[in-house]
């Protein structure tokens, strides 16, 4: 059972998730923005830099050696985009200190230090630390590397940039090779001074908090005055014909994925029904996509589905054989007639809703993610709580799946293959 409270404050909204669930208290701070070619590189650099030390833990060292005190808490920063959103997550994750003898101040060490983390970074002159900035330049510069050479995640992120080309969700939210360079210490440390104003700001907390005087201890580290509105993203509908993208590359193993647009986010009615026909479709070992394309056929290694909950898109992933490229493209776009035509049994739903909700409960069981999925409906506006969610998946139909399938539409389909072929 969650008790789920939420206060708006005068520069931030304060979520406070009690459950005695778990025997941590997670911390998590979301600054939220719209995702933008000229911010995106600086967002995806900030995590490192702030990872790297503040004003009283100079290094990365001293600074894990203070969680270390704090009976070996967990500090993680990271980037991430969700529709058009491009979000900034600082977490801290905590012992909770009634399980833990002669402790009652840990809640207040922990926001102490989160507080030193986002507001008192390690600076020079008016600037991040510069050797700081070149060291983690260099380490974000690895990262975009190597998710170059992880073809797969390279096959969605170019489909998506040409799928959404006049769109901002085709940006790459790990940033622009091209862009580190420019990046000053002093530019970088600027931009991320008005992110901690201008960014909606949303903080959770998740653990067995009942009569803890968190939100005034809150309310004494956040320095801001007001909350900035948030906009829902807008999912684009298809109109023109699905187009189709090859492209060659050093590579054994060709990546064939596809890219539809369901029309359907998280704050429709039919969204629970579209969970269930991605279930079906290619989310789980016994879908269509895994026993037809993989299994069956034995043309793909691995062939999945996935939605993307805010900008109302279907992906699919398949690695095949560079020459099965035809008769992959021919069954996994069968696949989708087959789903629309409803050529699929009561049993199949059943056992699939159940599988869902499985999934959907294992999110809940871990407290990142019950943050994740409350965060969800805060990105689309929506009343809808994960209990609610569950709730609505128990009662979806064969019919609801079939007029799912019916609003999907093909954009793309994106091959990227051998040199030799």
């Amino acid at each position: 059972m969650v008790m789920e409270k939420l206060i708006q404050k005068q520069g931030y909204d304060l979520h406070l998730l009690h459950t005695k669930k778990f025997k941590t208290i997670n911390f998590s701070f979301k600054f939220t923005t719209n995702l933008s070619r000229e911010t995106v590189t600086n967002r995806a650099l900030l995590p490192y830099v702030l990872q790297q030390g503040t004003t009283n833990y100079p290094t990365a060292t001293k600074l894990r050696q203070k969680l270390d005190e704090l009976y070996g808490a967990i500090l993680h920063i990271d980037s991430s985009k969700k529709g058009e959103k491009n979000i900034t997550t600082i977490r801290l994750e905590l012992a909770n200190d009634r399980y833990l003898a002669n402790q009652d101040s840990l809640i207040e060490d922990g926001l102490a230090l989160l507080q030193e983390v986002i507001y008192s970074p390690k600076t020079v002159d008016g600037g991040f630390d510069p050797k700081i900035l070149e060291r983690e330049k260099k380490t974000l510069k690895n990262k975009i590397d190597a998710l170059k050479e992880d073809k797969m995640n390279l096959a969605n992120t170019r489909m998506i940039e040409e799928m959404c080309a006049d769109e901002a969700y085709q940006l790459r939210v790990h940033g622009y090779e091209e862009d580190i360079a420019s990046i000053s210490a002093v530019q970088l440390y600027e931009y991320y001074q008005q992110l901690l104003q201008d960014d909606h700001l949303d903080i959770f907390v998740v653990g067995d908090i009942e009569n803890t005087p968190l939100e005034s201890q809150i309310d004494t580290i956040i320095a801001r005055n007001e909350q900035t509105a948030i906009e829902k993203t807008k999912h684009t509908t298809k109109e023109k014909q699905a187009a189709t993208l090859i492209e060659k590359d050093k590579i054994q193993q060709a990546k064939l994925h596809f890219g539809y647009r369901t029309n359907i986010t998280y704050d429709d009615s039919d969204y629970a029904a579209l969970h269930v026909f991605n279930g079906l479709f290619g989310g789980f070992p016994s879908s269509k996509l895994f026993m037809n394309v993989r299994e069956k056929h034995s043309l793909a290694y691995y062939a999945a589905s996935r939605i993307e909950s805010h900008k109302g898109l279907l992906f699919v992933f398949s690695g095949i054989a560079p020459e099965q490229y035809e008769k992959a493209r021919q069954i996994i776009l069968e696949q989708m007639e087959q789903m629309v035509a409803g050529e699929f049994t009561d049993q199949q739903v059943t056992e699939t809703k159940e599988m869902t909700i499985n999934q959907l409960k294992e999110t809940l069981d871990n407290p990142q993610g019950m943050i994740e999925l409350n965060y969800q409906r805060i990105l689309a506006k929506s009343d809808k709580s994960p209990e609610q969610l569950l709730k609505e998946v128990k009662q979806v139909e064969k019919e609801e799946i079939v007029k799912v399938a019916q609003k999907i539409k093909l954009d793309m389909i994106y091959l990227l293959t051998s040199e030799e072929v």
